[in-house]
């Protein structure tokens, strides 16, 4: 039964915050008394025509937050909330909600559209209201249907586009809702408003209209009144017509060969003389374009199996895309405070023009350089911001041997133009380059635009430039970052970088410590940029100024713990700062320890590390949270069994980040915790290990924890058995029936389906499992390999289930090949009856023998050996 709750409604927006609180209250006691009453009553205030439109918007906002939410756990529970309700009063919530379609408010209207997406987001999966579809295309085709209830109909079939899947319609309806929608675009027949609502509803649509766009008649019909669309008087419907345009570039690549000269000239009027708004969508149609082409491309250089036909349309229309997307860079914003968030029609011309540079390679080139030349040396600023500009957008892309010569012969000038005038030339000309060193920097692979020569006066220029702006500061420090970078693995060459090392240090660490450091991340991308410095120096030649670094970095972080906090902000920058200096942190022990040499002075000051860890937890930001994990795992993993002594202490820290389900991300890093710190400790991590397993059983097993931390926990089994060996015994059972769990489900996941998302996490899945195995049975080798027995036919099921996949990620076959090792290494004789089809393994990995994968081949070698021992016993 439906209540009155309209002055529960109004109060709860009152100015009065006591008024407000106490309506909130009440209608947050009604919904968990009676959810039913309470969203038949939201329906009820929201059809109503003569409640106020305050309250109307407000049942509605409410009834649709009663039905969805961004989290997944919430999301199924509202879902399971919904199902569980009386057919009946779902059946007049339903029947209010079309009603309120037709209403004469807007506001109502839009709000019910949203409404119903979310309730056919749960029902029509499940074949439930099967006649929601009829009753919105039935509004369309009713004579003297109303402007607003077309329009609002139009809005809905958008939103449930949106919402559900393409599996989820049969295609009759999905004819009848594309004819549906492109009539609703036509001009003659239809106003501005219900003209918007259709092109935005067909852009949700596109995804389900695969067979139409296979049919030469219905595409035509469909391309047709998309361009004429593009056309239309209104602004915004030609914004969502270039939206329509972009997406169909992205679904129907392959069909698209008839329309693009008539695609060009649409797009480059648009680019040339349109609205902002609408210049970036025809700007992103093109970009869509040079995205598929480079996916085409990537698969031509792999296997090249049924692909899509790869038209070449960005070759094609080279010499005319080129010129247009360099007269975009000239269209930068005045007085702009330098932004990269702000995306303009200069920013979005630049970045299209990358993909083209990625696409097309050295044939940019010719096209981009005599703009560069032309525009570098005008004295109006926008020229010479556009020609640099242009110049890093082309860095990625063509072939080293054509761009070298170039930037060697350019290098100088960009260095001067670090003292250019004007900020916007100096911000743009420190993000040129980083991206010519990170490209164009790698002596390790035997190129790079750094030399003896010139490496002075590029330190020199990049050390001044930290003093700039903080815009380009920031991006100085990106060059800085990834001039390091280059010298990473790169033996003898890192030496010409060492003597810069203690200059470059200090001068990060004071930017680090400029008070306009908040402003454009320049704090922590110089923090970032001191990583960089310390990871990929030299270590014998630097040891002396990264132990000097040491204390210095321990003395910031035990500062912060004394900073006063009398705010959110002053909370928000204690906990980046202490981010940050973790960050450091970790990088200076990770070094240090890498060398017998140096190893010393982190045992030395581990004490004293370790006591800031703790005091920093004992602040409880997340985030710092993260980077004080990630740094105790390095200083675990370089004091190995003299990290015993801190678990006493760390042991509840563990413990709450195990738990922490909410910020899930700092849950996983402490699940891998969990491993550097059993792997350190051996058989000495044996008496907590009770305790870590019986969270992490619990993580495995609520639905409440993100899916992404699941892998690394079966991971994690591995490390702890390969740690305390055969007293891994007693978790067997339980930590097997989870894993078998997992090989299940990756079983009934379809390996050829169109979810990135889904085959990466299968992926992540497989491989945990297997390492796992692996661990476990290397753990029981030399004491109780009998207890791996009963589960060896699951094993090497999985194992073989996993290879005979056609779409399998290297990473899994490598995993795979190593247990399926293991379990000949350790079982050995016992299990010979199990190797069934020996032909079909024996031609796997003799194929993996072959493989460009070195060490697949080492791992497949040793498999077969391990099972032809078996075999020959």
């Amino acid at each position: 039964m439906a209540m009155e709750i309209t002055q529960f409604l109004l109060a709860a927006q009152s100015a009065d915050a006591r008024i407000r609180t106490e309506a909130e209250a009440n209608l947050r006691q009604f919904q968990e008394q009676n959810v039913p009453s309470f969203l038949l009553s939201l329906s009820v205030e929201l059809a109503n025509n003569e409640k106020p439109t305050e309250s109307r918007t407000l049942a509605g906002i409410v009834l649709k937050n009663s039905l969805d939410a961004k989290d997944a756990v919430t999301k199924e529970h509202l879902a399971r909330q919904w199902m569980a309700i009386d057919i009946s009063i779902i059946s007049q919530i339903k029947d209010l909600l079309l009603r309120t379609l037709g209403s004469p408010v807007s506001e109502a209207r839009h709000t019910s559209a949203q409404v119903i997406a979310k309730i056919a987001s749960i029902d029509i999966p499940r074949k439930q209201w099967t006649g929601l579809i009829g009753s919105l295309l039935n509004n369309m085709t009713q004579r003297d249907s109303p402007a607003g209830l077309k329009q609002s109909t139009l809005e809905t079939l958008g939103y449930v586009c949106e919402e559900i899947s393409h599996q989820d319609l049969g295609q009759d309806e999905v004819n009848n809702v594309l004819t549906a929608v492109v009539q609703g675009m036509n001009l003659a027949e239809n106003s501005p408003d219900v003209r918007l609502a259709a092109t935005r509803a067909l852009y949700n649509a596109l995804e389900f209209a695969q067979t139409n766009f296979e049919n030469e008649m219905e595409r035509n019909y469909i391309m047709k009144m998309v361009c004429e669309t593009a056309l239309s008087k209104e602004v915004d419907i030609r914004q969502a017509a270039f939206e329509c345009l972009a997406s169909i570039a992205s679904r129907y690549y392959e069909v698209l060969e008839p329309y693009m000269q008539a695609l060009f000239e649409l797009t480059s009027n648009a680019v040339k003389g349109d609205e902002e708004a609408v210049a970036l969508q025809a700007i992103e149609f093109w970009s869509s374009i040079c995205d598929e082409e480079i996916e085409l491309q990537e698969f031509e250089s792999g296997e090249s199996g049924d692909s899509v036909p790869h038209s070449r349309f960005i070759e094609k229309a080279l010499t005319s895309l080129v010129p247009m997307l360099l007269e975009t860079l000239l269209k930068q914003e005045e007085n702009l405070d330098q932004d990269d968030n702000i995306w303009n029609i200069a920013m979005a011309g630049g970045t299209c023009l990358e993909l083209v540079a990625r696409t097309v390679g050295d044939a940019i080139l010719p096209l981009v350089m005599p703009f560069v030349e032309a525009n570098i040396v005008k004295p109006d600023w926008h020229c010479r911001e556009a020609a640099t500009f242009a110049f890093g957008s082309i860095i990625e892309g063509p072939t080293i041997e054509q761009l070298s010569g170039l930037v060697h012969a350019g290098l100088d000038f960009l260095l001067r133009l670090m003292k250019d005038e004007n900020n916007h030339v100096k911000d743009t000309t420190a993000w040129t380059l980083s991206r010519i060193f990170e490209f164009l920097h790698h002596p390790a692979r035997g190129f790079s635009v750094i030399s003896p020569d010139n490496l002075p006066r590029v330190v020199e220029v990049l050390l001044e430039g930290t003093k700039d702006a903080p815009n380009v500061a920031e991006k100085v420090c990106c060059a800085i970052y990834h001039l390091c970078q280059g010298y990473e693995e790169a033996g003898t060459s890192s030496s010409l970088f060492t003597p810069y090392v203690p200059a470059i240090i200090e001068c990060l660490l004071s930017t680090a410590s400029r008070p306009d450091g908040d402003d454009s991340r320049l704090r922590s991308t110089a923090y970032e940029s001191v990583n960089a410095v310390v990871r990929c120096s030299n270590i014998v030649e630097t040891s002396q100024i990264i132990v000097q670094l040491l204390p210095v970095i321990m003395n910031k972080l035990s500062q912060t713990l004394e900073l006063q906090i009398v705010s959110s902000d002053d909370k928000e920058k204690q906990g980046d700062l202490q981010a940050s200096f973790c960050g450091v942190l970790q990088v200076i022990i990770q070094k240090l320890s890498s060398v017998e040499e140096t190893k010393r002075f982190i045992l030395e000051a581990a004490d004293q590390i370790m006591l800031l860890f703790l005091r920093v937890f004992a602040c409880r930001s997340s985030t710092v949270h993260e980077e004080a994990m990630l740094a105790i795992g390095a200083l675990a993993y370089a004091t190995g069994s003299h990290f015993e002594k801190y678990l006493p202490e760390l042991y509840k820290y563990l413990e709450m980040g195990l738990q922490n389900f909410e910020e899930y991300q700092v849950c996983a890093i402490t699940v891998g915790v969990v491993g550097d710190i059993c792997r350190a400790l051996d058989d000495k991590a044996l008496q907590y290990c009770d305790g870590i397993m019986n969270h992490l059983m619990k993580d495995l097993s609520s639905e409440a924890l993100h899916r992404s931390v699941k892998p690394p926990i079966f991971s994690v089994f591995g490390d702890i058995a390969l740690a305390i060996g055969e007293h891994f015994e007693k978790y067997t059972p339980y930590a097997v029936q989870m894993m078998q769990g997992a090989a299940e489900l990756c079983a009934r996941m379809d390996s050829s389906a169109n979810d990135d998302e889904l085959l990466e996490y299968g992926n992540q899945l497989k491989c945990s499992i297997f390492e796992a195995y692996s661990g476990i049975l290397q753990g029981f080798k030399n004491s109780k390999p009998h207890v791996m027995l009963p589960y060896a036919q699951h094993i090497l099921q999985f194992v073989e289930l996993v290879l005979r996949e056609t779409n399998r990620d290297d990473s899994v076959t490598n995993a795979a090949v190593a247990a399926l090792g293991d379990v000949a290494d350790v079982l050995g004789p016992n299990i010979k009856p199990l190797f069934g089809d020996l032909a079909f393994i024996d031609a796997f990995l003799q194929e993996c023998l072959q493989s460009d994968d070195e060490q697949l081949r080492t791992t497949a070698a040793w498999t077969l050996e391990r099972i032809r021992r078996i075999m020959e016993s």
